[in-house]
């Protein structure tokens, strides 16, 4: 069988793509390719445009995906992305459907509208775990829904990046869908950290040494601990466990917010842009570029590459012959 092609939306800095492709390196293990190869990508960013360039040598098309006709897109067999979830709204209708809030839920139905019209084999969707919520509960069905009208055998899990190697404790829904023509009954992949002794250490992927200009000043540290006991802050980490999840803002933390930060001999400091890349599980090997604050809105946005690869790698050996 031929390498997979695959059409990435919302690629952003490529985290979903490393972990597609495999043949990549992570403390010390290898994860074999997965027979992939990447045909288009898609992105909003500039800033995570020009890292995912500067990795996969493909110039990611910069364009509002609403602007894309199906028809300029080359054939490819798997659709991946993630969607924004924030946006949706139940409309009140005999029967109730999905609908939207602003703008950024249109993303969604321009994924299910190039999976209408390309049929690729297979589509992989990522969400943050509170899109099974949404709407109290009743959003998440419907766009399921929306996918199985599609053409797809959908089904979907929530992962945690902590049980498949990765240093860091952050969950994801994980919907994966295969043409019914295929009849294909996707699995998948086993946890492989089966219990918090097992998981990768915060330990393994910090540094000893970091300029002073991560670290935070003494009227930051007393302006938080004047109000630590009123207020879930300061979230210094346990470096024998993962980390709590890192998100896009890392330029920006602060003390007194959710922001998993560290306490190193007394002193506390945010995480380097390259202590990011490693939490969420890039290989060092990765490339670097832009301003840091683009670095971390891109790295924080990502998907944990060796978490996908465990997906992606279920995905290929679904596959005839795979």
């Amino acid at each position: 069988m031929g390498k997979l092609r695959v059409a990435s939306f919302f690629c952003g800095c490529g985290g979903t793509d490393v972990g597609l492709l495999g043949d990549f390196a992570f403390l010390g293990k290898y994860y074999k390719s997965n027979n992939m190869e990447i045909v288009y990508a898609n992105d909003i960013d500039a800033n995570a445009c020009n890292i995912f360039e500067k990795n996969f040598k493909i110039i990611p098309d910069n364009r509002d995906i609403r602007q894309v006709k199906s028809e300029e897109l080359p054939e490819f067999d798997i659709l991946t992305g993630g969607f924004p979830c924030q946006s949706f709204s139940i409309v009140a209708q005999n029967p109730i459907r999905l609908g939207i809030k602003d703008e950024r839920g249109m993303l969604f139905f321009e994924m299910c509208r190039v999976l209408r019209e390309k049929q690729p084999k297979c589509f992989i969707a990522e969400n943050v775990k509170g899109i099974l919520t949404a709407n109290k509960g009743s959003a998440f069905p419907l766009i399921i829904k929306e996918f199985e009208k599609s053409g797809y055998d959908v089904t979907y899990e929530i992962l945690n990046a902590a049980q498949y190697g990765v240093p860091q404790k952050r969950e994801r829904v994980i919907i994966v869908g295969f043409r019914k023509d295929l009849n294909i009954d996707f699995k998948f992949p086993q946890a492989i950290c089966s219990d918090d002794t097992s998981y990768v250490p915060l330990s393994s992927v910090i540094e000893q040494k970091v300029e002073s200009k991560y670290f935070f000043s003494e009227k930051a540290v007393a302006g938080m601990m004047k109000n630590r006991t009123t207020m879930n802050k300061g979230r210094a980490q346990d470096i024998s466990k993962p980390c709590n999840t890192v998100g896009a803002h890392l330029a920006k933390v602060s003390l007194n917010s959710t922001d998993p930060v560290l306490l190193v001999d007394g002193k506390y400091r945010r995480f380097t842009p390259r202590e990011v890349a490693r939490i969420q599980s890039f290989p060092e090997s990765f490339d670097l570029c832009g301003s840091e604050g683009a670095q971390y809105r891109a790295l924080g946005n990502a998907i944990p590459p060796v978490m996908f690869w465990y997906v992606a790698n279920a995905v290929s050996k679904a596959f005839p012959n795979g």
